[in-house]
């Protein structure tokens, strides 16, 4: 499987809130939370990885940039406006074929990121498969709409019906929504959950795959719950 991280993000409500390191650099319980991710992605059968950072993010490119791994690392320096846009910059890098995004602040059981990416791996009906949660800690989650198989059949921002779902920030596909992703960029839509439901209404068949908890890093407070989200792993 290939990966790739998107970790160009500013990282703004951290540095106001008292945390100096730019975010892919703070430490859970003594791991850099993006080389957390590259050493999950490296047990899981990893090809190759690729990063995006943003141009004033130089000490998290040297930290990269100083790693010797067994695959290729694939760096890419750009300050984009938004997690979709980055996702389009790391399609110009991506190879063919399978592949796996996560934002850098993404904190999940390792057993449940390598049970999930198996099931990718083995689907040969889906464009795609979605990590979702029900654990909802965002201020503002995509909320997830599915059928009886687990396909999705809706992004939502806010809560609908029976939606009990929402994006965990973990997305495997196959280079064909490269496409989808080129019209979007094109058209000027912004927003990666604008880029998901562009999916849909392109007939992709994305499928739901449910993980007990996810959480996101992005504030001060959330650092301390990430820390005893893994020890408790």
């Amino acid at each position: 499987m290939n990966y790739a991280i998107i970790a160009a993000g500013e990282g703004s409500r951290l540095a106001q809130e008292g945390v100096s390191k730019p975010k892919p650099l703070v430490e859970l319980n003594g791991e850099p939370m993006i080389m957390r991710l590259i050493n999950i992605f490296r047990r899981c059968n990893a090809e190759s990885i690729s990063v995006i950072v943003n141009e004033h993010m130089t000490e998290v490119r040297e930290f990269l940039e100083g790693l010797r791994l067994e695959i290729p690392l694939k760096i890419v320096v750009k300050t984009t406006p938004s997690s979709m846009h980055s996702m389009w910059e790391l399609s110009k890098v991506l190879p063919k074929g399978k592949f796996c995004l996560t934002t850098v602040d993404t904190i999940f059981r390792e057993e449940d990121f390598a049970s999930y990416v198996e099931a990718f791996e083995s689907d040969t009906e889906s464009d795609g498969m979605w990590a979702v949660t029900p654990f909802v800690e965002d201020e503002k989650p995509l909320w997830v709409e599915v059928d009886e198989q687990m396909l999705i059949t809706a992004f939502c921002d806010n809560r609908e019906r029976d939606a009990h779902l929402v994006s965990g920030g973990v997305y495997a596909m196959t280079d064909k929504a490269f496409g989808v992703l080129e019209k979007c960029i094109e058209q000027g839509v912004e927003r990666m959950r604008n880029f998901q439901r562009a999916l849909i209404d392109a007939g992709f068949r994305l499928k739901a795959y449910p993980i007990e908890k996810i959480i996101d890093v992005d504030h001060a407070s959330d650092v301390e719950v990430a820390e005893s989200f893994i020890r408790e792993m």
